[in-house]
């Protein structure tokens, strides 16, 4: 094996992937086409659970010094979907670009060890039972074929491993013709972060922190154009003033370009030897800047199965489990985002105030505002179906939480090893410290849990025998090792 595990791209899901797969002592490689970190993003929203999952690996601090954080979205001029009462400690969305996030994530995953092939691609792969054969070309042609375990496809819309995989990617278009620039504003928005859709189209307007904004349009009046047609600055900025009474003094455009919205999801996340993460699995709508989110949480959910896998100790069906978890959640996150899109094409005056009147009459309902930052946008909701759970807040989030005896003082530092993570006041049984930390959560009468490495709740009790813990970590981490 030239690698324990292969991963064709070094976008921040295959980034995130590859650190805590190295993190583990996995040899893994990145095959990446690029040869530099490109200074342009399509991405720029962090959202709480993500900055919770960065926490997890130590980065959230760093993250959160690249950009600004904003209490919620404003839609349609006048409905907000605030995050300010989000549980945790972090109320709020990160505007950055996505390479910041890709910077802080490399520098992890070389640190830890993993090896990175720059410019150069993947062509094809065969898989058989024993592994996968990867046949990788450079930019001067030369050609050789790389064998690992396992290969994970990160490599976007157009992945290379997916096709290969002859995995079916079905979807369509949502919209057309969308412009896209980073621009300077001389006057600065009255809410932050902001979109609103008139009859002529919609803007959406998101600040980066370092007084460059990313601006996000369609025209309705000027048809369907091709991604190739360039964007007309003036146009973008009439437009603006239509969606918001003014263009807000927007000058000197960085960077245009014109793209087009789709919905796709793969029919399969694996095929056998082969997985699928980020827009490799799922594209949607920009709308609510969810795409760069659930790739890193893609990343999350699989690696430390990966992890098991490798080392022996996966119980049967655990690397499936990828695909039954996180399936669901990309076909949530199309849905949503192209409600958004949908809402915000709409160009019947009726339509629009029917959508502005009963949106705006919703977020004022207390239970169903929170409801929607939590389960529209934040990822905090996301909860995994567990088969034979008996205990309550099976497969959700753990929040973070104090624990006894100085460092780590909380879970989520407790859980930067890449490791599960037991909760109890009781003695842990020897023959799994490999797999697992103890901890012992601050404060009387806390039940005892084991967290999986991802956040998520795998057991709790009560009121827990050591017998009990002995089956939990059997159940999840395989048998005891001692000696």
């Amino acid at each position: 094996m030239n690698a324990d595990v292969i991963i064709v791209g070094a976008g921040p899901t295959g980034l995130l992937l590859a650190g805590d797969l190295a993190g583990a002592g996995i040899r893994v490689t990145l095959v990446e086409r690029r040869t530099e970190q490109s200074p342009l993003s399509r991405a720029f929203a962090v959202h709480a659970r993500t900055l919770e999952m960065l926490d997890m690996r130590g980065l959230a601090d760093q993250a959160l010094a690249t950009g600004t954080t904003v209490p919620g979205l404003l839609i349609w001029d006048h409905v907000k979907i605030g995050m300010t009462e989000l549980p945790g400690r972090h109320p709020y969305m990160l505007i950055t670009p996505q390479y910041e996030i890709e910077r802080l994530l490399a520098k992890r995953a070389l640190d830890n060890g993993a090896e990175l092939l720059a410019g150069q691609e993947v062509t094809g792969l065969e898989q058989d039972g024993g592994g996968v054969d990867v046949r990788v070309r450079t930019l001067d042609g030369d050609q050789r074929t790389l064998r690992t375990s396992y290969v994970v496809g990160a490599d976007g819309r157009y992945s290379t491993v997916r096709e290969a995989a002859g995995i079916p990617f079905p979807g369509h278009a949502v919209a057309q013709s969308m412009m896209l620039a980073d621009v300077r504003l001389a006057e600065r928005p009255a809410e932050l972060l902001s979109v609103n859709g008139v009859r002529q189209g919609f803007v959406f307007i998101a600040p980066f922190g370092d007084g460059w904004y990313r601006v996000i349009g369609r025209n309705h009046t000027n048809g369907d154009l091709s991604d190739e047609v360039p964007v007309d600055f003036e146009e973008l900025k009439w437009l603006t003033r239509k969606a918001y009474g003014t263009d807000f003094g927007m000058h000197d455009p960085r960077w245009m370009s014109r793209f087009h919205s789709e919905e796709r999801q793969a029919v399969h996340y694996r095929a056998g030897r082969v997985f699928l993460v980020g827009d490799a699995a799922h594209v949607h709508a920009p709308a609510g800047g969810q795409g760069m989110n659930t790739g890193l949480q893609d990343a999350a959910n699989l690696s430390w199965k990966l992890v098991a896998a490798v080392r022996g100790w996966a119980r049967p069906g655990l690397l499936d489990s990828y695909e039954r978890e996180r399936h669901p959640v990309g076909r949530t996150v199309l849905r949503t985002s192209g409600l958004l899109t949908r809402l915000a094409l709409l160009r019947s005056p009726v339509l629009r105030a029917a959508r502005n009147q009963v949106s705006g009459a919703l977020m004022r309902v207390g239970p169903v505002r929170r409801a929607a930052a939590r389960n529209m946008l934040s990822g905090l909701a996301i909860r995994y179906r567990t088969p034979g759970a008996t205990f309550a807040g099976a497969g959700r989030r753990v929040p973070d939480f104090a624990i006894d005896g100085g460092t780590p003082g909380r879970l989520y530092e407790a859980l930067r090893g890449g490791r599960f993570v037991l909760s109890t006041r009781l003695s842990p049984p020897p023959g799994w410290s490999d797999r697992t930390d103890h901890v012992v959560p601050a404060g009387a009468g806390t039940r005892s849990t084991l967290v999986r490495p991802d956040g998520y709740l795998a057991w709790a009790s009560d009121k827990p025998t050591s017998g009990d813990l002995v089956q939990a970590l059997t159940d999840w981490c395989g048998p005891a090792r001692i000696g």
